[in-house]
């Protein structure tokens, strides 16, 4: 199989045409056009300092369909105590410069550019972007943030410096995901603790097919934020937006 050169027109190749790795194309630009159009077709950036950008739609996908989202008894405990405040797009831009700089294991440097920084902060600023925090005594300590288009949320990368933040921050983000009619989590590549929230590897013809179903619908554009906390229920709140 070859690797498809982008150039100026905003297409991409079908993504069943990837090779093995999961690698489809090289090239292009992230202009908010080619990065919706790339999610709404299962393709997503992912390269380094120095090199073009590249697009993949990797053979298996990981996905957490919401309805079977675990919360191990742990986190819950850890949830009921409170520890974090947790807001949505009070800190887009920080929360992703904070995944940028947080070391990971098996990987030298960051994947997450100036660039990408930049480009993904436009998505926000035009209502498709959106970060989950954690803060603590005014500190942002966790976070998470990803791409919303019609019924799907496409996660992209966290960070924690304070026990558990980042997990009671994508709890809390997948409860308001549940009521703004959100049922799919795309995760791409699996780690342990997708797979302990209940994550799965899709085939992509499978994961093609639900995505196909969701992305049409309308989308939650805007600015997302949480209400307060329901006294009956003792976790998080339902979510609401402000915007389109």
């Amino acid at each position: 199989m070859s690797v498809f050169q982008l150039d100026e027109r905003v297409v991409f190749p079908p993504p069943h045409l990837a090779d093995p790795d999961g690698l489809l194309a090289v090239g292009g630009d992230l202009s908010a056009e080619r990065l919706l159009l790339a999610y709404a077709s299962g393709i997503f950036p992912w390269y380094s300092d120095g090199l073009p950008i590249l697009w993949h739609s990797p053979d298996p996908r990981c996905v957490l369909e919401l309805s079977a989202l675990h919360v191990p008894r742990s986190l819950r405990k850890a949830m009921r105590r409170a520890p974090y405040e947790v807001r949505i797009d009070t800190a887009f831009r920080e929360v992703m410069a904070a995944c940028a700089q947080t070391p990971r294991r098996h990987e030298a440097g960051t994947w997450i550019t100036d660039e990408m920084l930049e480009a993904y902060v436009e998505l926000h600023r035009l209502g498709f972007a959106h970060s989950a925090e954690a803060w603590r005594e005014g500190e942002l300590v966790g976070g998470l943030y990803g791409v919303s288009i019609g019924d799907m949320f496409f996660g992209e990368s966290m960070f924690a410096i304070a026990p558990d933040a980042s997990k009671i921050a994508f709890v809390t983000l997948c409860d308001a995901l549940v009521r703004f009619g959100v049922d799919l989590v795309d995760s791409q590549v699996m780690t342990d603790h997708l797979e302990r929230f209940g994550a799965e590897l899709w085939p992509r013809k499978r994961y093609l097919a639900a995505l196909r179903a969701r992305v049409g619908k309308p989308t939650r554009r805007g600015v997302w934020r949480l209400e307060p906390p329901s006294p009956a229920r003792g976790g998080p709140g339902p979510g609401a937006s402000e915007g389109d």
